[in-house]
């Protein structure tokens, strides 16, 4: 394996003293002052909590996970795992339970027994909203998560499906051809 060799290029007196990129920064930082002072720019800062940015979020916005459940009340999540195994962060966490053979619906086969997201961890990348083949895992529009402890900040399934709420259309799992 060859080694290559690169010539770093000569700076001037001028550009060794760096003056010239703190100049640049100096009149950059002034023209913003400048427009500041004279109101010509929009003012950006918010008063929170007092002004809250819920009727001004984008569209694209993306939230804090949570669970969903079908218009019937049922899980919509199969624990498949999809989103556990995407997680960057590996802030899901999925126990799959069995559901019992004389169950209306153990042809579905597992239901999560337990599924924690860890919102501390969480970067709302939406990679689980993304992956989940049944539709069970959205993220709300919500910014404000707040917990005085960390346990707090560990979402269980019950939290999940509380703050989840219901959504409708075709689930794959509920489907009767499937």
């Amino acid at each position: 394996m060859a080694t290559i060799t690169v010539k770093r290029p000569k700076l001037s007196f001028v550009e060794k003293l760096y003056l010239p990129a703190i100049f640049k920064g100096l009149k950059i930082t002034a023209g913003h002052a400048i427009r500041a002072l004279k109101g010509s720019t929009p003012d950006k800062t918010m008063q929170y909590p007092e002004q809250k940015w819920d009727h001004e979020l984008p569209e694209h916005y993306r939230g804090a996970p949570a669970l969903v459940t079908d218009e019937h009340g049922r899980e919509r999540c199969v624990s498949c795992q999809l989103c556990e195994f995407i997680c960057p962060p590996r802030a899901i966490t999925i126990i799959p339970g069995e559901i019992p053979a004389n169950d209306q619906w153990a042809k579905v086969e597992k239901a999560p027994r337990e599924f924690k997201i860890d919102m501390i961890r969480c970067i709302y990348c939406g990679m689980c909203e993304e992956v989940c083949p049944e539709q069970a895992i959205f993220l709300r529009k919500d910014y404000a998560i707040t917990g005085t402890t960390r346990a707090e900040m560990v979402h269980d399934k019950t939290r999940l499906y509380e703050i989840g709420g219901v959504r409708e259309g075709l689930v794959n799992k509920w489907n009767e051809l499937k």
